[in-house]
């Protein structure tokens, strides 16, 4: 199954910054009403900065609006550990293709500390074939971790990949700040 990717700019960013996590610096650009893009952290700042500028060329670095205040606050909480699940953040998804809102929309709404995988998206978009599909359009996610991706492993509990810095070992990273369990793998105490 073939989905097409079409990246449409139809927004136009008001704005975008730089700000401080647990497992780095992000980056996160927005509208007068939505989020266009969060990045998770890169080499340095000036490659962070050039990540967003290459999707929003236009986009100015500034003060963030109440709006992209409320989205950094969350993803903030959410990388120190807090159980955020951050769907009150509005997106903007007009440049994501259809079947990537779907996979987008069906993955925000795992709750942290759990997990799902590609073929469970899959099935529950009613596409069971798909779930190489839904891992392509999880690589392309714009939105991590407000959608997210992070959340999403292999079949029978693998990592599977990751296009963040750090690839594998950051998802890793970030389920662990979650406290979810990988593979399945019994706790000290023995219990599940």
């Amino acid at each position: 199954m073939t989905h097409r990717i079409e990246r449409p700019r139809t927004a136009s960013p008001s704005g975008y910054a730089v700000f401080d996590t647990a497992i780095g610096r992000c980056g996160i650009a927005w509208t007068d009403d939505a989020i266009v893009q969060v990045q998770l952290p890169c080499a340095d700042d000036a490659a962070l900065r050039a990540r967003l500028l290459r999707d929003w060329p236009a986009a100015v670095e500034r003060r963030p609006n109440a709006l992209a205040l409320a989205a950094i606050d969350g993803v903030v909480a959410l990388l120190r550990g807090e159980a955020r699940t951050l769907q009150e953040l509005p997106l903007d998804l007009s440049h994501v293709p259809p079947f990537d809102r779907r996979v987008y929309e069906r993955t925000r709404a795992i709750p942290p500390g759990q997990t799902r995988t590609y073929g469970e998206i899959a099935h529950a978009l009613g596409e069971p074939g798909a779930a190489r599909a839904v891992g392509r359009a999880l690589g392309r996610n714009p939105f991590a971790p407000i959608v997210p991706c992070h959340r999403v492993l292999a079949a029978g509990g693998g990592s599977g990949g990751f296009s963040a810095t750090g690839g594998v070992v950051t998802k890793m990273k970030m389920l662990a700040i979650e406290g979810a369990r990988v593979n399945h793998t019994p706790d000290l105490f023995g219990g599940d």
